[in-house]
């Protein structure tokens, strides 16, 4: 099975953490998965922003991307995060290969709005490189950088970016491993199952805002295209991916 699993930059923060998810998920990968990870790193490119007197400045949940934070983008999240994780990997006995959407042009990206500055839509994947890495029983960690073909760097939401490269492999499940329950109604409760539709009233009722609107919105396109089974999982939970695989009713399941 061709899985894609999306890490939250939280979930990697602390080394106990990650070599728990490593763990995990390099059990998928020796019981026959090809799978590829997409991690954030918000977080920690916030620590280093404040470290050098940079506030952070959100619309709709996306960072307003200047060159001092692509700058910080390179160093915390292609940079720090993902080699961390790489590392991770490594003690788990898991040949992993760390890169962003940049290397091997991955991810094609473009300006999404003046106004965000260098934050970036990304167009279209070559899953060139994610497949020739698996085929050679690698595992690759990508971070969510893109570039476009005159140089320029985009900072790219990693849910987007898990979700265009799970429409290019393609892959048979995306799954999501964040820092809560699931998606929560109104009423804060964990959302069992989630409609196309039912995603984006959320999102018009002002009930999912923020980085859970921005998950629902890629999510949302990724089932349009034909990935079947998306789940936004509780990532802090040990052994939750199995769960998941196994059928367990956890998390937040996305569909038509």
């Amino acid at each position: 099975m061709n899985l894609l699993i999306k890490l939250g930059g939280t979930l990697l923060d602390q080394l106990d953490s990650r070599l728990r998810l490593a763990s995990e998920i390099g059990a998928l990968a020796t019981a026959g998965h090809r799978v590829v990870v997409v991690h954030g790193g918000g977080k920690q490119m916030t620590r280093l922003l404040e470290a050098q007197g940079i506030q952070s400045q959100f619309v709709d949940g996306l960072r307003v991307s200047s060159p001092e934070v692509i700058d910080a983008l390179l160093q915390a999240v292609a940079g720090s995060v993902n080699k961390r994780l790489v590392a991770a990997f490594r003690e788990q006995g898991v040949a992993a290969v760390g890169m962003s959407g940049v290397d091997g042009e991955l991810v094609e990206a473009e300006q999404l709005r003046p106004e965000l500055g260098a934050v970036g839509n990304p167009v279209s994947a070559n899953p060139r490189i994610l497949t020739t890495l698996l085929d050679q029983d690698f595992l690759p960690v990508v971070a969510c950088v893109g570039s476009d073909s005159k140089g320029s760097i985009y900072n790219v939401n990693a849910d987007q970016m898990a979700c265009i490269c799970a429409s290019s492999i393609p892959v048979d499940q995306l799954l999501f491993c964040t820092d809560v329950e699931g998606v929560l109604g109104a009423d804060k409760q964990r959302i069992p199952s989630l409609s196309v539709a039912d995603c984006r009233q959320l999102i018009v009722d002002g009930v999912a805002t923020g980085g859970m609107q921005a998950k629902l919105e890629a999510a949302c396109r990724t089932v349009e295209a034909g990935v079947g089974v998306i789940r936004i999982l509780p990532g802090f939970r040990p052994g939750v991916l199995a769960e998941s695989l196994a059928g367990a009713s956890v998390g937040t399941a996305i569909h038509l």
